[in-house]
């Protein structure tokens, strides 16, 4: 059995190959062919743009496939959505499909554009944006550079953002936000019937979870005198509560758990203060939930 999995070529390419290794399955690509080796011999590695992979994992060419919400959305198209990644090209958190005008513009609002020429890649979320609201306006589909392009080609765009400075780079203004969008799993609906593929779908969503959830984690081991146990347990923070076992001296015990790694500069002084002995902090490949 193979299960053919379809990685998303471009923006979100680097951030999803080193997703992988770190959940444990490292994918070599080479820059004269599309397809990618693994060192599970049950999978197989293809690079597609993000904006094209629903037809494939639709169509039955890929079984599964990494893409945006966003382009499942305008793809109109039915697959499976196996698990949401919230992680994209600089950060772990979701982009937005805004629109934006020219700073120095007059529109405030939808619905002052009202037979505009408005430039974007999401054309039909867009259209039906502006259906919704009873706006006349033209919609372009632009190939790229689509901040450019107002005023001269486009009056106003609706484009991607993750932290907006691109747009304010090039003097564009926010007026409404269209969409917010994450990285998604997403399978083929006769892929996912069969029992075989469906365990290995899910069995690498899990990995792949675990590998965002152990980002910006850390975990610690440190001991503690029995007595002192309620006070270092005041101070710890964790996931649900932590693993505590007895040492060979009774009087001691060990305490593990996983911090977010940003706390861990206050808490380890207070957990000294809270006379804990021993404290090791630790990085993590995978927290599976």
């Amino acid at each position: 059995m193979k299960v053919r999995v379809g990685i998303p070529k471009g923006s979100l390419q680097e951030a999803t190959l080193a997703l992988f290794a770190n959940a444990g399955l490292k994918i070599h690509t080479s820059s004269r062919s599309y397809f990618a080796s693994t060192g599970d011999p049950e999978i197989e590695c293809m690079l597609i743009r993000a904006q094209e992979m629903a037809r494939y994992v639709e169509h039955g060419a890929l079984d599964c496939g990494l893409t945006g919400q966003d382009w499942v959305i305008e793809s109109g198209l039915e697959v499976q959505t196996v698990a949401d990644l919230i992680y994209a090209k600089q950060s772990r958190n979701k982009v937005r499909w805004v629109l934006a005008v020219p700073e120095d513009s007059p529109y405030q609002k939808a619905e002052d554009l009202g037979g505009c020429i408005i430039a974007t890649e999401l054309v039909s979320v867009t259209k039906n944006y502006f259906r919704d609201r009873n706006v006349d306006v033209k919609v372009e589909f632009s190939w790229g550079a689509t901040e450019i392009k107002p005023p001269t080609l486009a009056d106003a765009i609706v484009e991607i953002t993750e932290t907006g400075s691109s747009l304010r780079a090039n003097h564009l203004r926010i007026i409404d936000t269209l969409l917010e969008s994450n990285t998604q799993v997403i399978a083929n609906k006769t892929s996912w019937q069969d029992a075989a593929k469906r365990r290995k779908i899910e069995n690498l969503a899990m990995m792949l979870r675990g590998a965002m959830e152990a980002k910006e984690r850390v975990g610690l081991m440190l001991n503690v005198r029995k007595e002192d146990l309620d006070a270092v347990l005041a101070v710890l923070p964790s996931l649900k509560g932590p693993t505590i076992s007895t040492l060979s001296d009774p009087n001691w015990l060990a305490v593990n758990t996983v911090i977010e790694e940003g706390t861990a500069w206050n808490v380890i002084p207070r957990l000294k203060e809270a006379k804990a002995q021993g404290i090791v902090e630790y990085p993590l490949n995978k927290v599976v939930m």
